[in-house]
């Protein structure tokens, strides 16, 4: 038996044991008081409700698209196998179970955050980290044994050629992809109407603390923090994380197409430029199979940098979280090296996965920079609140688009050092290394809301200030660790999209010549292009002006409704009177349910639409205009979202006048405007991107015989 069939599944298997020892770990931790359980069980009801309910639509939406790719496969001359309908179910329902499983782990995580808090630090951020911990391991588990199991299936038990069977992986992907777009849109969308409803009226109007019981929104609040951050995060990083692999397996498998027909197919000597010489299949399966191993070698690394922080802890929070990273990054570089030369017998494709591995932490330690409360750009932003929102805003803005350069150079030079040593396939390779780690980053991204939940308890528990304190030092860097979290996900997604370009570009080659017609090629002369570079350069923007929107809706809605119970139960009166969380949750969850569909399906809907009006050349300049603005508006907005929420943080720390004076209350006008920037539209645009580029490579073969 080859060695890497043993080896991909181990790691997945290894993943999923590990997420299992996490998960009891974290049960076998005391929730804390009555009072503390009581609202750990609000927060956790009121996000398997919203959980629920955007089930039920999702459920429709998979149904509809999994009936016509299916049917799709009865089309004549369509080439779209009926793999591709089972393959897009199952990517489908992986990420909603990622996510699902990711949230149910937080929202039982929270209170025995802030009862470890009252033991020590240390014992707070091992609880909080642990819980993250199951969630980033289930995601890689699921997704290295889902794509693994769909390719033997299709390629040794239904017998199908490499290229034909990778075709049908994009079908995994774009199951995945969907979900984790209704999932991301959705719950930022929840999140954020009752984090800005509750701040505005609570914090703003009423000066009472950010978490007080009384405000009848903080309730939608910690719910919006597990629905949007953890269970949208989880499946936004799940399809990330299979459509790099997806796309360096396909890359590999086109090559065998080259060799088995006659083809003068441009681009056929970037994909790998040596194996040209040496067409053997045995030896290009290796490459095929080389993205899925060094996913392995990243999990046995990130389960040691998991481990580095659940076992040393200590005082330095924001080190320990750090140092697992690193860690995790050069064990999985050394794992990494020694697979590469193993099976493929030289180095250029580890040099190249090596590249992404470094631009994803260059990438992280910027978005860190600009948005750490710590650093200069965030501070500036609160300095500049002596001179009331306005000036924080502008700030903010200047912060966020200074915030570009260095994603964008740290993306261009891995994709040129990926490119010039392995071609097109080291580009996607390059992906595959940024997100080799993702057991470990995403456990220190999924701490955060477990944090900002484990704060909110303390306070409305009247945990005391002791225990008070320790929790906003965990949210505090929460903060910033889910901030490198978000940079770390859009640029993955720009290094991916590139690799998915690239394989539409080969792959249309190979579908036009096998009909007889010219090869595509992609030229700034051509009017279809640039038709489509101008539409897709315009979609990112269109599509943060929906989702902004449904949050400032939503947000108008809430802010009434706390205003109203305010008024109504006369709540800042008197102590016995209760809110009406759930009437809050209701709203978050009917209003975001409601304002999720367009823009999910804006990504679903205009790839095809204008393939079949622009042919295949405005398809792809469609998605070479996508990319360009969807990463630096993702990059801005996710950015800018995190410093005006950190210059918050650095003013409610002591500074500039502490809570409650204007300072404060001109950096939480900034922040409400940040909410939606970082946690809903920006960080939906990374997939946004790749979703297109999925979509257009499982419906190309369609598209192709329409504009016969």
């Amino acid at each position: 038996m080859d060695i890497s069939n043993v080896l991909i599944p181990t790691g997945g298997i290894v993943a999923l044991l590990f997420a299992t020892f996490l998960f009891f770990k974290v049960r076998r931790q005391s929730p804390g008081n009555e009072k503390m359980q009581e609202l750990s069980n609000a927060i956790r009801d009121g996000a398997m409700a919203f959980l629920k309910s955007e089930y039920k639509v999702l459920i429709v939406f998979v149904v509809v698209v999994a009936s016509l790719l299916f049917a799709a496969y009865f089309i004549e001359g369509s080439n779209i196998h009926w793999g591709t309908s089972l393959a897009f179910v199952i990517g489908a329902i992986f990420s909603a179970v990622a996510g699902n499983i990711g949230m149910r782990v937080a929202t039982m995580a929270n209170a025995r955050t802030a009862e470890g808090t009252k033991k020590s630090l240390s014992k707070g951020l091992t609880i909080a980290f642990s819980s993250g911990g199951v969630m980033g391991m289930c995601v890689v588990g699921l997704g290295i044994l889902g794509v693994f199991s769909l390719f033997i299936f299709f390629s040794s038990y239904v017998g199908l050629e490499l290229f034909t069977t990778t075709n049908i992986l994009f079908g995994f992907g774009f199951g995945a992809s969907s979900i984790a777009l209704f999932a991301r849109v959705g719950g930022g969308i929840y999140t954020k109407s009752a984090d800005v409803g509750a701040d505005l009226v609570g914090k703003v109007e009423a000066g009472i603390p950010e978490d007080d019981p009384r405000n009848p929104a903080v309730i939608a609040d910690q719910v919006g923090d597990n629905v949007g951050d953890v269970a949208g995060m989880g499946a936004d990083l799940f399809e990330s994380y299979v459509d790099s692999i997806i796309a360096t397996m396909a890359l590999a498998a086109i090559i065998v197409t080259f060799f088995s027909i006659e083809t003068t197919t441009i681009g056929a000597n970037k994909i790998i430029p040596w194996l040209l010489e040496t067409p053997d299949q045995s030896v290009i399966l290796n490459y095929v199979m080389l993205p899925l191993i060094v996913a392995g070698m990243g999990i046995i690394a990130s389960v040691i940098g998991t481990l580095v922080v659940i076992l040393g802890g200590g005082k330095n929070i924001y080190g320990a979280l750090r140092n697992s990273l690193f860690i995790a990054t050069i064990l999985t570089a050394i794992l990494g090296g020694v697979a590469t030369w193993y099976f493929i017998g030289r180095l250029e494709p580890f040099y190249a996965m090596f590249a992404g591995l470094i631009g994803g932490i260059v990438i992280g330690l910027s978005t860190e920079y600009f948005t750490s409360e710590k650093r200069k750009p965030a501070q500036g932003i609160a300095d500049a609140s002596k001179t009331g929102p306005a000036t924080v805003i502008i700030q903010g803005m200047q912060v966020g688009m200074i915030s570009t350069i260095i994603p964008i150079i740290a993306v261009v030079a891995a994709m040129m050092t990926a490119y010039l040593l392995s071609g097109f396939y080291g580009v996607a390779l390059s992906a595959v290394g940024m997100l080799s780690i993702l057991g470990v980053s995403l456990a220190t991204d999924c701490y955060g809301p477990v944090a900002d939940n484990a704060q909110g308890i303390s306070e409305m528990a009247g945990m005391g200030s002791e225990v008070r304190e320790r929790t906003e030092q965990l949210d505090a860097v929460g903060n910033t660790t889910a901030a490198m979290g978000k940079g770390f996900a859009i640029g993955s997604a720009a290094i991916t999209s590139l690799a998915l370009i690239f394989t539409y570009m080969l792959t249309a080659n190979i579908l036009l010549e096998g009909k007889g017609l010219p090869p595509l090629i992609l030229e700034l002369s051509d009017p279809y292009l640039v038709s489509g570079l101008f539409i897709g350069a315009m979609l990112p923007f269109v599509f943060a002006a929906l989702t902004m929107g449904a949050v400032g809706k939503a947000a108008y809605a809430m802010v009434e409704e706390v205003r109203y119970q305010f008024k109504k139960f006369k709540l800042l009166e008197s102590d016995k009177n209760k809110p009406d969380y759930e009437r809050c949750v209701r709203i978050s969850t009917n209003r975001a349910l409601k304002a999720m569909m367009l823009p999910s399906l804006l990504a679903v809907v205009t790839p095809v639409v204008v393939g079949i009006i622009l042919k295949p050349t405005g398809l792809g300049g469609l998605l070479m205009g996508s990319i360009a603005t969807g990463f630096l508006l993702a990059v801005f907005l996710s950015n800018s979202g995190g410093a005006w929420d950190n210059a918050k943080k650095y003013i409610e720390s002591g500074n500039l006048g502490g809570k409650g004076s204007d300072a404060h209350k001109a950096t939480i006008i900034g922040d409400t405007v940040g909410d939606p920037c970082k946690d809903t539209s920006g960080p939906s645009l990374n997939i946004l991107i790749k979703l297109m580029s999925i979509v257009s490579l499982v419906f190309l073969p369609l598209i192709i015989a329409f504009n016969l």
